[in-house]
Order: structure tokens, then C-alpha cells, then sequence
């Protein structure tokens, strides 16, 4: 029998998200979208400059679907869209990814689960970053595989140091698994990184396995330039930033001249739409295909044509770039709201709250710690119980968020960390710092 430890952070959002009244900044995806909405999106097609096509009803070709199990693969035209977006960003000199190397999933949680029981087993050994999603470093544990955490650390602004790497991996070594941009963090890895990551790998004919889940929305952070539509933008930012450059969005895992290397993705976190329930893998190893599809069909015969329908709408030339954009501009506005919120409290009353502000996906997180006396240094700092502190503080103010120890530290790592997604509704966003705030004040500074 397989043994799986709980899935902390699952859970935890399993039993609080649904509290009545509930201010929920632990949602990772960005703010979800209903089909009027995503229809509201959509803009007409020029072709040769001329020609305006309107944008089609996202509805009526579904309506007079019969609902057949439909293309197992996932249908041609959204495999092509999504060989498209990981092509985004790729060399002139790197051949465009084929769409028969991307098999469509039920999320980017199937499609995670489907590389690791594919792919590993016992006698095997992974290289997996963390912090991260649980289920990239338990479930290959829970196949038989061995797991060596390759921890992100502050002084390299939390991007893998691969200086480390050569410590870390075995004879046995398969695969090295990789989350980009990070989940807590919410840092991408630059792309000088992830080749050397590449050539470390191919040198020792390791696969790499890349979730980038959250690729689509590296939106620069509080580096970004101010969102159009926010005249106070300004005033909500801490700190001189607006003389530095956000960094450059990083490629995916897949443009970097390497065969033997996976990446996932999915409908959820950057393009609002986690409703659908739809994600994908690809590489471009046809053999690892190959066996990804022979593995799947004791999983999944295929996704709803519901869904698949929706993605295609969804990933459509009239909405595609709308729908990034309305989220990458949620997100930088966001970000100046939260950034404010935590310069305030970086070092107020008893309250010392620190952070590596992200800029890229949906989460930030950010350590409470408290001490003794107003005037003391942060190096006296004790962080707080951070998983009580989220029960009090819901059950106080009816605010949301994620303990860190316990949904990404297995109980003992990243104490007094919260994560919080700030990619939600502005107004939702904040109501829950406003709420937050005078939680500090009245109960710990």
C-alpha cells in the first residue's frame, strides 16, 4: 500500500476556505473568472489587416457538442496553444514545440502526478527544491524514491544556488525537480540559472522536471511599472524602487536545447480559470511521452470536452493576451498594496514582519516574528506560532492565510511564515490588510 503523508496545505484550505464571511487571501489562483467574464475579454481578429473576424461565442459550438469522451489526447487545437505558450520566449534557433509532445491532464496536479508515477520508482533518487508544493517531493517518496531537499536560501535571493548541486545528487539520481516561478516565494529562476541547471543535467543524463504552473504571470512585482488605472500606486509603494527593472520573464524549462526534460502546466493560477479543471505535460522526448500516455490511460481516459472547449476559447488569439493582461495588472497592482502593508510592519511596536517581495505567480511570504519591547532589534525577534496565529486571526477577523511550518516546512521549517496569494480581488485585498492591520495593532504591537 502507498503511504502519503497528509497534504497539509490541501487540507487546510479543505477545512477554512469555506468560513462563512471569509477575507481569503490563501487562494493561489488569480482572480477566477466566470464565462461571461472571459467572453468579456475577447476582441476581434484582424486578418491581413483588413478583415475583422468578431470573437466567437464561447458557448455555441459547445452547445451542440455531443458529449463523447472526445479527443483522448486533448484536442488538436489546444494542444497547439499550449505548445505555443511554451514556446514563448524560445530562441529563433529552438524548433517550435510539436503539439503531439503535450498531453492534456485533469490540472497541473495530474499532470505532476502522472510524470512522478511515470517516470520514478524505488532505487530511484530526485534532487526537488524547497519550499515548495508538497506533492513534488512526497509523492516521489511515496513511490519508493528518495528525496534530497535542495533548500532556497535568502542570501541567494531564493533561486537555487546549483553551486549545490553537485553535493546533492547520487549515482541514482533521475530526475531534478524544479518550481518555477516558487511556490511560497513567489521568485522565478533567472534563465542564466536554469541553463546551468540544464547543463548539470545533461551532463549526467538527468531529467529535469519543471511545474510552471505560474510561468505565464511574471509580472515584475513592485519593480513593474505602476498599473495605468491606479493614480495612488505611488503612494502605496515602501521603499525606492522605481529605479530599479523588474527582471526579465524567464523561458520555459523546454527552450533550453534539452530533450530530457518535463514541464507542467494548467488553467489555474495565471489565467484564472482553476474552475475548468485543466492542465497539461510536455516534453520534448517522444519516449517520455510515449510512456506519459501509456501511464495515463490507467488514469484518465480524457478530460471533460467542457473544459478542453472553455481552454481553447480561453488560449484563443481574441483572448489570450487580454486575460494575461487583466491578471498581470491585478497582480502589480496588488503587490503595491501588500508591499505597503509589510513596510509598515517591518519593524512597528512588538511586530517585525519580513519578506522577499515576489515578482512573479500569485503568493508572497512573509515572516511575523515579534519582541519584548518596541524599541528592541530585530535580531531578538521570536516568530510567531505561525500556524495560531492563522487560527486567531481567522477566527478574529475572518482572514485567510496559509502557515507556512506547517503547509510548506513540515512542522519544523519557516516558522512565523504565512503565505499569502495577493492576486485576488483588489477590494477583497484589501479589506483583509485593512482588517490585518488593526489585528496588529489591537492584539500584538
Amino acid at each position: 500500500m502507498v503511504k502519503l503523508k497528509p497534504f497539509q496545505v490541501e487540507q487546510w484550505m479543505d477545512e477554512y476556505e469555506t468560513t462563512p464571511g471569509v477575507l481569503n487571501i490563501a487562494e493561489t489562483c488569480a482572480a477566477s473568472l466566470s464565462i461571461a467574464d472571459l467572453a468579456g475579454l475577447a476582441v476581434p481578429t484582424v486578418v491581413d489587416g483588413t478583415t475583422i473576424i468578431p470573437p466567437a461565442d464561447p458557448l455555441s459550438a459547445l452547445a451542440t457538442t455531443r458529449l463523447t469522451y472526445g479527443a483522448i489526447r486533448g484536442s488538436s487545437t489546444l494542444r497547439k496553444q499550449v505548445a505555443a505558450l511554451f514556446d514563448s520566449g524560445k530562441d529563433e534557433d529552438v524548433s517550435p514545440l510539436p503539439a503531439d509532445n503535450v498531453v492534456i491532464t485533469q490540472g497541473a496536479i495530474g499532470a505532476n502526478h502522472l510524470v512522478f508515477y511515470t517516470l520514478l520508482g524505488p532505487g530511484d533518487h530526485v534532487v526537488c527544491v524547497y519550499p515548495t508544493y508538497q506533492q513534488l517531493y512526497d509523492v516521489p517518496k511515496s513511490l519508493g524514491a528518495e528525496v534530497s531537499l535542495w533548500k532556497l536560501k535568502l542570501e541567494n535571493g531564493y533561486v537555487p544556488d546549483t553551486a549545490e548541486l553537485e553535493g546533492l545528487v547520487q549515482p541514482n539520481t533521475k530526475m531534478i525537480i524544479i518550481n518555477n516561478p516558487n511556490n511560497p516565494y513567489g521568485v522565478p529562476i533567472p534563465r542564466p540559472v536554469l541553463e546551468e541547471i540544464v547543463s548539470f543535467a545533461k551532463a549526467r543524463d538527468i531529467a529535469i522536471m519543471s511545474d510552471e504552473v505560474y510561468l505565464p504571470l511574471t509580472h515584475g512585482g513592485i519593480l513593474a511599472p505602476k498599473p495605468d488605472d491606479d493614480e495612488n500606486a505611488a503612494a502605496l509603494v515602501f521603499g525606492e524602487v522605481e529605479t530599479l527593472v523588474a527582471p526579465p520573464a524567464p523561458p520555459s524549462i523546454l527552450t533550453l536545447g534539452y530533450d530530457k526534460v518535463v514541464a507542467t502546466g494548467s488553467m489555474s493560477k495565471a489565467f484564472a480559470l482553476a474552475g475548468l479543471r485543466l492542465g497539461w505535460v510536455a516534453s520534448r522526448d517522444k519516449a517520455i511521452v510515449a510512456a506519459l500516455l501509456e501511464a495515463r490511460d490507467y488514469t484518465t481516459i480524457s478530460v471533460s470536452q467542457l473544459d478542453d472547449g472553455i481552454a481553447r476559447y480561453a488560449l484563443s488569439d481574441s483572448v489570450r493576451d487580454s486575460l494575461l493582461r487583466r491578471n498581470t495588472e491585478l497582480a502589480r497592482r496588488n503587490i503595491r498594496h501588500l508591499n505597503r502593508f509589510v513596510g509598515k510592519w517591518e519593524n512597528k511596536g512588538r511586530v517585525r514582519c519580513s519578506w522577499v517581495a515576489p515578482t512573479a505567480g500569485t503568493t508572497a511570504f512573509i515572516q511575523v516574528s515579534t519582541v519584548a519591547n518596541s524599541d528592541d532589534d530585530v535580531s531578538t525577534a521570536t516568530p510567531v506560532d505561525d500556524k495560531q496565529f492563522c487560527i486567531d486571526v481567522l477566527k478574529a477577523i475572518q482572514v485567510l492565510m496559509v502557515p507556512g511550518s506547517l503547509c510548506f516546512g513540515e512542522g519544523k521549517d519557516f516558522k512565523g511564515y504565512v503565505r499569502i496569494g495577493y492576486v485576488n480581488e483588489t477590494a477583497v485585498l484589501v479589506e483583509a490588510l485593512s482588517k490585518l492591520d488593526r489585528y496588529f495593532e489591537n492584539n500584538i504591537a
